[in-house]
């Protein structure tokens, strides 16, 4: 697939420059690339984040205490000063239309910003929450927005909308280059969606839409714009949607045109290879078995996404289709994102593949130069059938004999390109099977791998007990350190994750290498203590964690470098000091590093009393429950799509109307509809605007050709 999208542009086109919009040019061109904007498209499609309703304006003498009031008036003073007893620095303006005067107060601002806001006699409209100060009336915090001295107060009445902005971008700013674009361009927005389609559904023409959004009529419920629950909102947010899983769809429908491997599953090889398992595979494992079996035997490349929680056997499900691809006289890579998951896969499948005689070997950046020339040479003749490493195996010097199934680890941690790139080191496309940890919420799933088919392993292996997790503040370190003396007594192993490596002059946070010093202290000579953290070299981890693994380590003392593909049955507490500063999904995944064998494991969150909103809000989910899918929901909701899968490392569509979360029901009615347009029109040769609007706004990012 050709990766280079070209959109052809004028002056006049959407696809032109920004700097083409009446009153932008170079300079605040610069300024709008900071969000993004780039083009005249980009800029008419930079909505409002939120309203303020500016409809009722109250006389500045007279405003009344309460949210959401209005006035207008002349900035009669502006300026800072320190506040009381307190030496606290405010920003405070008065307002006044004739009626007596009004004060507006900033806590936390920039001072030239609010000074260029709010000159010596110009006019200003304030719209915020007042409140009381003893006799008077004050604004605290008021959106600020300058108005012609020509317009009256009834006239400057509107709904305002606020648009997310970045420094030099002022909202007045974004109110007059948005009037001018539309002015110049608006004509030019047209829908692409089949009319059918959009006449199902209830979507305005796109122009109307986006003109409603900027524009609201005085008679709109600001609730529902706020809410983003209008027709007009409703068509960008399909609109959006529909192009996206239209791309999916083409990407999807393209690989099904190409040639794979036609491999038939061996019922002798499963069973050799079940009877070299050291346990028995769930009924989750072997259902997802089943439905790879079916992909790889149509003889076009399959291309399947298998997600389960930490510890259900998704290395052993890999394992078992990577020897089906063996047998049929295939090579396999396996691609980890990091030395310490990729060298975990390595020794988890070393008894496995040598009972069945299947050669494989380790390549990583710290592969010695002469044992990666025999690797090499091995591959390109076919005397080694299985390749396990880093992003080491994308070299370009890697070349395979027959590739016939790629498999790629916590999948969120690579590029799109990255995994392309290792797939065309094969002569027939080769089978895709994608692993991730991380579960994946619905509408995540339907947008970051929409055109990946989804398993799902939904159980743990029998004998599995749920981690005990619980919420300790420092006020509890003498009951933490009786629990962990506990378990080492009985014979277990502990982690202790901490989040910096060292001492940090900026941030007061306990680090690893001193801490372990106090541990050491606390549990030394009977308990050995050892540190573990990405600084390491590779040979000093690796001998660490094996230490740790054969049970010479007993309290390993690390960062979150242990985060994924580090398997100790043994360990059963897990530490994480400053809880409150990892995310929720981070904090699921360490938890995983502990409840692997048959005893019962604690994980023990160690964080202040009073902490953030967010922060109290993670940690109580954490203590709630152990259900990956909940977690990773609640996840989406708090910190959104691109920080849980890495947007720039992942690849994942950035959508710019669009919210995973609260317009779910949308993206399935819009992916059922791009799907089943696909399906009626494979080549869209009916449909070439649609085309021409996927190529434009989708075309790189989700690796489109001609």
């Amino acid at each position: 697939m050709s990766v280079a999208v070209r959109t052809e542009f004028s002056a006049d086109s959407l696809a032109g420059p920004v700097q083409y919009v009446p009153g932008v040019g170079p300079r605040l061109a610069a300024r709008l690339a900071n969000l993004g904007i780039e083009t005249v498209h980009d800029l008419l499609m930079h909505l409002p984040a939120r309203y303020v309703d500016c409809r009722i304006v109250d006389a500045t003498g007279r405003v009344a205490v309460g949210p959401h009031r209005t006035v207008v008036g002349v900035v009669r003073a502006s300026g800072s000063a320190w506040m009381g007893r307190s030496r606290r620095k405010i920003f405070e303006a008065l307002i006044d239309d004739g009626s007596g005067v009004v004060s507006a107060k900033w806590f936390h601002f920039r001072e030239s910003y609010l000074a260029a806001q709010l000159p010596i006699g110009a006019r200003v409209r304030l719209t915020g929450d007042v409140t009381a100060f003893g006799n008077t009336a004050q604004f605290i915090h008021p959106d600020v927005e300058a108005i012609d001295a020509d317009d009256t107060a009834t006239h400057a009445a509107r709904i305002l909308p606020i648009y997310p902005a970045t420094e030099g971008v002022t909202q007045r700013m974004f109110g007059k280059i948005i009037a001018a674009a539309w002015e110049k361009y608006g004509a030019r927005l047209q829908s692409c969606l089949p009319s059918a389609l959009a006449s199902a559904h209830g979507l305005w023409p796109l122009a109307d839409a986006v003109h409603a959004v900027h524009c609201p009529e005085l008679t709109a419920n600001v609730a529902a714009l706020n809410a983003r629950d209008t027709p007009a909102h409703r068509t960008l947010i399909f609109d959006e949607i529909f192009l996206l899983e239209v791309g999916l769809a083409l990407r999807r429908a393209a690989t099904q045109q190409e040639r794979g491997a036609a491999v038939c599953w061996d019922a002798q090889a499963a069973r050799d290879f079940a009877h070299a398992l050291p346990f028995t595979l769930t009924a989750a494992q072997e259902r997802v078995l089943h439905e790879i079996a079916i992909d790889v035997q149509r003889g076009v490349p399959m291309r399947r996404l298998v997600q389960g929680d930490v510890g259900s056997g998704k290395t052993a499900v890999a394992a078992a289709t990577a020897v089906q691809l063996i047998r049929a006289g295939y090579q396999v890579a396996i691609m980890a994102p990091t030395e310490i998951l990729a060298l975990q896969h390595f020794r988890t499948m070393l008894p496995w593949l040598s009972a069945l005689n299947i050669s494989h070997e380790l390549l990583t950046g710290t592969t010695r130069a002469s044992a990666r020339r025999e690797i090499l040479a091995a591959l390109q003749d076919h005397r080694v059938h299985c390749a396990i490493g880093t992003h080491a195996l994308l070299e370009g010097d890697v070349q395979f004999a027959k590739l016939g199934l790629v498999i790629i680890d916590e999948q969120h941690r690579f590029g799109v390109a990255q995994r392309l790139q290792l797939q065309t080191k094969a002569t027939l496309a080769p089978h895709l099977l994608v692993l991730t940890a991380t579960p994946i919420p619905r509408t995540l799933a339907m947008t970051a791998y929409g055109d990946l088919d989804i398993s799902c392993i939904d159980e743990l292996p029998a004998g599995r007990l749920p981690v005990l997790t619980k919420w300790y503040t420092d006020a509890m370190r003498e009951k933490l350190l009786v629990g962990m003396r506990r378990e080492l007594e009985r014979g277990r192993q502990v982690y202790v994750v901490y989040p910096l490596v060292e001492e940090s002059e900026k941030v007061d946070l306990k680090n690893a290498t001193a801490m372990a010093q106090e541990l050491a202290v606390q549990f030394e000579p009977n308990f050995r203590v050892a540190v573990l953290h990405g600084r390491m070299k590779g040979d000093e981890k690796e001998a660490t964690m094996q230490a740790f693994k054969r049970g010479e380590i007993h309290i390993l003392a690390t960062t979150s470098v242990v985060e994924v593909g580090v398997d100790v049955q043994n360990a059963t507490v897990m530490v994480i000091e400053h809880a409150d500063r990892f995310g929720l999904s981070q904090l699921h995944q360490l938890r995983g590093r502990v409840g692997r064998g048959a005893h019962q494991s604690y994980c023990i969150l160690v964080a202040a009393r009073h902490v953030s909103d967010d922060a109290r809000q993670r940690l109580s989910i954490m203590v709630e429950t152990t259900d990956g899918f909940r977690i990773a929901e609640e996840d989406l909701k708090i910190r959104g799509p691109g920080e849980i899968l890495g947007t720039r490392q992942s690849g994942l569509p950035e959508l710019r109307i669009a919210r995973l979360v609260e317009d779910s029901a949308m993206i399935a009615q819009a992916r059922q509809a791009a799907f089943a347009l696909i399906e009626g029109d494979p080549q869209l040769a009916s449909h070439p605007t649609v085309y021409t609007a996927v190529r434009a706004r989708w075309g790189a990012t989700l690796q489109l050709g001609d």
